[in-house]
């Protein structure tokens, strides 16, 4: 393509801008960019004409190009959709892979919505734009060029490195399940889709660093009232609606204990530094304690960090009656949670019930395609690798944990109990992340830094 040629030729005027360290592999810059233009002109949505197995062949084909055995590559078709996993042996069979983790999919886009085709990859004043230019193509295809770089190099891995992609993340995550059941034990696994950097908003200076060690669980509860009903000329004290209703604002005006963890602590204890005044104080005398009423209220009131501090639930959806002129039998109310790790569904679901304070009020649990997951352990070896391949990249920039409020594929990993952290390493403004939103575009400074932190990071861990 011509304009991912012409893009891959100003990368190196590009980041030096944003202080990175000079390109040094122009090879694998290049495929990265080059990859992920093609990727992002498939459509790979969830539905009719969805064309992520297309994305699992280019990838495919790249990496079997790039040294990997035909047979190490497998494409799995499931539904209207595939995963792909890749396997590069290493010299110790007997030790436990490293497994790199992302996915193809994309969340719909509509032409008609945006500046761009979200399908057809441009690259201007440098940004890729893109549906997947964010989340997570350009990501993917970054950490495939890596791995071809180290082949290219020569490295061998002493343990297996396998690198895999699942095929609707963005959905029920079923692929990202059984990709997470059927490979071997890992050691650990990096989710590419996750963590990541912070540019300062006016002149663009690389702030900061996370991984991400953690992710709050994702929960859907339903909430009923049934009464017989009736006439609606003949009004009852009992009525479905007006109980539900009631038993909304007790659960609206609740805030769950708040808590800390050793992850959440670390972060706070960085992040503030980068915070408004009012919240970095906050954030700071929270970690103190947690019980301190003014620190909690001003970050409940705040919501960038209302999550970071418990679980939360709140009213998303309501539906009740039957008829216009009928008292109703039935009213219902969905309640999504986003539950703080070492908390189960059940025990929420519990709480919620308890705040609605009306034994006519009914649960269930009706989440779909989440299940609950711990923490990853604050291992040494891999925030050591982490501190190292940023130290070669952004030189000085602080690197610090972090938990994410969405689920990723690393919930699957967590609930079998292999430790998995969000590690990409794009930088971006807090203000530019259009990831599921409109005009979706990362810049490609961003190339020639993640390349080199990832020949760090992969070799660090694989050996």
């Amino acid at each position: 393509m011509r304009t991912s040629l012409k893009a891959a030729a100003t990368i190196c005027l590009l980041v030096s801008g944003a202080q990175a360290a000079p390109t040094a592999h122009p090879q694998a810059e290049a495929q990265a960019l080059d990859l992920a233009m093609k990727a992002i002109s498939f459509r790979s949505v969830s539905g009719p004409g969805n064309q992520t197995p297309q994305v699992a062949a280019l990838y495919k084909s790249a990496l079997v190009a790039g040294g990997f055995a035909d047979r190490d590559v497998t494409i799995t078709p499931f539904g209207d959709t595939a995963f792909l996993i890749a396997r590069w042996p290493g010299s110790e069979p007997g030790l436990k892979p490293l497994v790199v983790s992302g996915h193809m999919d994309v969340v719909e886009a509509k032409p008609s919505d945006w500046q761009r085709d979200p399908f057809t990859p441009i690259v201007e004043n440098g940004y890729l734009y893109g549906r997947g230019a964010t989340d997570m193509k350009l990501d993917g295809t970054i950490a495939i060029a890596a791995l071809i770089e180290l082949r290219r190099e020569g490295y061998r891995p002493r343990r297996d490195i396998i690198i895999e992609f699942s095929g609707d993340e963005e959905t029920t995550m079923k692929t990202s399940e059984i990709i997470a059941r059927q490979l071997p034990p890992a050691e650990l696994v990096l989710n590419i889709d996750g963590g990541g950097g912070t540019l300062d908003e006016k002149i663009g200076k690389p702030l900061y660093f996370t991984w991400q060690g953690a992710e709050k669980t994702y929960a859907d509860f339903e909430l009923s009232v049934t009464n017989p009903g009736g006439h609606s000329s003949a009004p009852r004290k009992l009525n479905a609606i007006n109980q539900l209703s009631a038993a909304l604002v007790r659960i609206g005006n609740y805030q769950f204990k708040p808590e800390v963890s050793d992850l959440t602590r670390a972060y706070f204890a960085e992040a503030a530094k980068y915070q408004a005044p009012e919240i970095g104080a906050a954030m700071r005398a929270f970690t103190t304690d947690p019980t301190d009423k003014t620190a909690i209220a001003t970050l409940t009131a705040n919501p960038a960090t209302i999550g970071k501090i418990g679980t939360t639930c709140v009213t998303t959806m309501i539906n009740g009656g039957h008829a216009l002129n009928a008292l109703p039998q039935r009213a219902t109310a969905n309640i999504n949670c986003r539950i703080f790790p070492g908390h189960k569904p059940a025990d929420i679901l519990a709480e919620l019930l308890r705040v609605a304070g009306d034994p006519a009020v009914k649960g269930k649990d009706v989440t779909e395609g989440s299940v609950a997951n711990d923490a990853s352990p604050m291992r040494p070896d891999f925030i050591a690798a982490v501190k190292k391949a940023m130290a070669q990249t952004y030189p000085g920039v602080p690197v610090f944990p972090s938990m994410a409020s969405g689920a990723s594929d690393s919930m699957w990993f967590r609930y079998h109990h292999v430790p998995s952290y969000g590690a990409g390493p794009m930088f971006t403004k807090d203000s530019e992340d259009f990831s599921h939103g409109l005009n979706e575009r990362t810049p490609i400074f961003n190339i020639p830094p993640a390349i080199t932190y990832y020949l760090s990071l992969f070799t660090d861990l694989s050996k």
